[in-house]
């Protein structure tokens, strides 16, 4: 991880990329409520996780990867409400080999936890731009 801060939501950031790097789900789904909502447009068009269950159900897809590695570009976070933006270059691998992406991330917080998760992809593995 390069350029993460050294802040409260820097400190749950690193803990999030190291919870996936260890494929623990269930520490993962204990960052958000119960009732969060993850909006993905990793498929190029949105798809909307909602509660547990289906976070789960989306946190599967990390069991794939075996390497990950982020570099923040871009870093914004507020304190009253809790937010946090961001974009990061990415590079991972998985079975189809190595693949390098650009997120742009942004959290809402709720009591510590993540209650709304826009999980923005502007760059596919592809090379294709969003």
């Amino acid at each position: 991880m390069k350029n993460v801060p050294d802040s409260p939501l820097g400190l749950m950031y690193a803990e999030h990329i190291n919870l996936i790097l260890k494929k623990d789900i269930k520490g993962l789904l204990n960052q958000y409520t119960e009732d969060a909502v993850l909006i993905s447009s990793f498929l190029k068009k949105p798809i909307y996780y909602r509660g547990h269950q289906q976070l789960e159900e989306h946190f599967q897809g990390i069991l794939g990867i075996q390497g990950l590695e982020t570099e923040i570009a871009f870093w914004a976070e507020t304190e009253d409400p809790t937010t946090l933006m961001i974009v990061e270059a990415i590079t991972m691998t998985t079975d189809e080999g190595e693949a390098k992406m650009r997120f742009a991330d942004s959290w809402v917080l709720r009591d510590g936890k993540i209650a709304i998760h826009f999980a923005g992809m502007t760059q596919y593995p592809d090379g294709s731009v969003a």
